[in-house]
């Protein structure tokens, strides 16, 4: 089963072009499902024929997640002497949207048999490149507060409750933490798959330029490149018209800037139709493309030169990222690495743990972080 995520600059169109690519393989034979939280889709393909339309219901599945943790964490709750909460008086939070998004893509992978393409219209680029790193960001903070190796006492626990005089985290709690974790695991490999490839949707302009500069970075920073860059509502060469030549102009920059540039992925124009999409005619008449083969995967790769320099480089692409955009730590066994406003922990490999970062750089669009072996830890005859 194919993913295809589908984001871009609030305003851009997205959701209009995730439900023409929706539309488009429907007609053209594909078993379609269309995921989105808009709330006001368009209501004619729901008759499409081949096309599903899932709009998750945020606020239910969020009373129900926060009622089942209630039950499970009673014992904490009740020694902190916290008031439970009924159902009734819960409203989302900010970010429940996003969440239902990732377990409706996870639930539509579970059900591939019912489906050969799935269309998730994202939230704008900044929440969606949140959404794609949350899974391994909740798996990481479950590991770091329950850490598997503790359960390995979990018959112990009556006893150190008495001996220490407080309730000891229940088992129910390490169950709860297990099945999270199994889901999150399974929402991460979704968003991982390679075949789950992600669009950006942008009007070609400067602001538009800006944001798939940085919606290209992010996606980088997870190691993925886009698989097709959407330039919307696109404006015909010659109009005649004084005004709209300098709104032209600005894009035919934009336009060249972009091919040149490349993101890794191909471009696609979607021209403007001189009026807001309306209905599923509207839909059919924009030329969005249909699945493409994915793109190549994007390889941190470690380059061997303790024979010449006496270090092992790391290389991580980073296309678009500028020298003042990167900030990079080393804590522990992980690298804390920021590329603009976007941040990402990674575990670092077995062989870069023994060594010590001795300097980076930024050459061509690709951080190279070099490591020298610590001669407390590196293997003896190396």
């Amino acid at each position: 089963m194919r993913s295809i995520l589908v984001t871009g600059p609030g305003g851009a169109g997205r959701t209009t072009i995730a439900a023409a690519t929706a539309l488009r393989a429907a007609r053209q034979g594909t078993r379609t499902l269309l995921i989105t939280t808009d709330p006001t889709p368009t209501p004619a393909l729901d008759e499409a024929p081949g096309l599903t339309l899932h709009r998750p219901d945020t606020a239910t599945r969020f009373r129900e997640d926060l009622a089942a943790f209630q039950d499970r964490a009673t014992t904490v709750l009740d020694l902190l002497g916290a008031g439970r909460l009924d159902p009734e008086e819960l409203t989302p939070l900010p970010g429940a949207p996003e969440l239902a998004l990732l377990r409706a893509l996870r639930t539509a992978a579970l059900a591939e048999d019912d489906h050969d393409l799935v269309v998730v219209d994202l939230p704008p680029t900044e929440q969606a490149l949140a959404l794609l790193a949350l899974p391994e960001e909740l798996r990481r903070y479950l590991r770091r507060l329950l850490p598997p190796e503790r359960q390995a006492a979990r018959a112990l626990r009556p006893v150190l409750g008495r001996l220490a005089g407080v309730p000891i985290p229940a088992e129910s709690l390490y169950q709860t933490a297990a099945r999270w974790d199994l889901e999150l695991a399974a929402a991460e490999a979704v968003v991982a798959d390679p075949d789950t490839t992600v669009r950006i949707v942008a009007e070609p302009g400067p602001a538009g330029a800006d944001a798939v500069r940085a919606a290209a970075l992010g996606l980088a920073l997870r190691a993925r490149a886009p698989e097709a860059l959407i330039a919307n509502r696109v404006l015909p060469e010659h109009t005649g018209d004084p005004w709209l030549g300098g709104l032209v102009a600005q894009q035919r920059k934009t336009l060249d800037d972009w091919r040149a540039g490349g993101h890794g992925t191909a471009l696609r124009l979607v021209p403007h139709l001189g009026h807001d999409p309306r209905g599923i005619d509207d839909l059919a008449a924009l030329p969005v493309p249909g699945p493409a083969p994915r793109p190549a995967p994007v390889e941190w790769r470690i380059a061997d030169r303790l024979g010449d320099d006496g270090v092992l480089v790391w290389h991580i692409p980073l296309p678009g990222a500028a020298r003042g955009d990167l900030d990079l730590i080393r804590r522990g066994d992980e690298l804390v690495l920021g590329a603009g406003r976007f941040r990402r922990i990674v575990p670092l490999p077995s062989a870069l743990r023994r060594c010590t970062v001795a300097g980076a750089s930024l050459r061509e669009g690709e951080l190279r972080i070099r490591f020298a072996p610590d001669p407390a830890l590196w293997p003896t005859g190396r």
